[in-house]
């Protein structure tokens, strides 16, 4: 597994932050050389790039999380899952979240916008060339030295 990066915008973790922690997925789809993007909207991280995902629910494997997650906000299908990273970042309104990062095989089709009110848009691009600006998790995880 992938380097596990902590980000805490220049203050430590508190106990506040810790019973605030919640736990999502953020899944790496890669086509050829590129990976599905899509530009946030909404309340939390909104105007940045993010990989697809969500919250892992009570019971649920970060792998079922992100297949589940994939196709309710693209539309796609994959397989092969697999846990490749971890991010711990706490957001400038005090939300610790631990995002899981879950590679998958793309295996067809193009994504689809199914959830306005979170996704404005996706995009495919090279991993070097990522759109800006990222949502932090997905920052950690290139800071950490990641590559698809």
């Amino acid at each position: 597994m992938g380097g596990k990066t902590t980000h805490h915008l220049g203050r430590p973790i508190d106990a506040a932050d810790t019973a605030r922690e919640r736990v999502g997925v953020g899944v790496i789809v890669v086509r050829h050389e590129q990976v599905l993007f899509g530009l946030r909207c909404g309340a939390h991280g909104a105007g940045s790039w993010s990989f697809p995902g969500g919250h892992v629910e009570e019971g649920e494997r970060p792998e079922a999380t992100a297949l589940r997650e994939l196709e309710e906000e693209t539309g796609l299908r994959a397989a092969n899952p697999c846990v490749v990273g971890e991010s711990d970042d706490v957001f400038p309104q005090g939300v610790r979240y631990r995002t899981h990062f879950v590679q998958v095989d793309w295996i067809g089709g193009e994504p689809a916008v199914r959830e306005r009110d979170s996704c404005a848009r996706w995009g495919w691009f090279t991993w070097d060339d990522a759109p800006e600006p990222l949502f932090l998790p997905v920052e950690s995880l290139r800071a950490a030295g990641f590559r698809p």
